[in-house]
């Protein structure tokens, strides 16, 4: 079985029942604290091909971060890219991966579709 892993907010109920969800069914996910250890440029990148998204979809819009930045949906992908490196709170919760697929976990059964 393909490794599945959670980028995972322990304060976030969307990422905790994502979590939940898996575990229910037998599923250990690797889990990464994105806030903690915040991805690299090149692993965001992987994800959004995965989720077949542009990195504004990735964004927490709503975020206090992403307005103090400046950022929007007409900031190129580096700059948001960047701004996610550096501030993983703008990341979207929970992602999922599992080999070549990605979803985001909202809402958190979605993160069922990767089994």
């Amino acid at each position: 079985m393909t490794t599945i892993t959670i980028w995972h907010n322990p304060r976030c109920s969307k990422s905790r029942t994502a979590l939940a969800l898996l575990e229910e069914r037998g599923v250990q996910p690797t889990q990464v604290k994105y806030l903690e250890t915040p991805p690299t440029v090149n692993e965001i990148r992987r994800v959004l091909r995965l989720l077949g998204v542009s990195a504004i979809d990735l964004m927490r819009r709503d975020e206090a971060t992403f307005k103090e930045l400046n950022l929007s949906s007409e900031t190129s992908e580096i700059e948001l890219i960047s701004a996610m490196v550096s501030h993983p709170i703008l990341i979207e919760r929970p992602v999922i991966i599992s080999g070549t697929q990605a979803v985001i976990g909202r809402p958190p059964e979605s993160a069922l579709t990767l089994l």
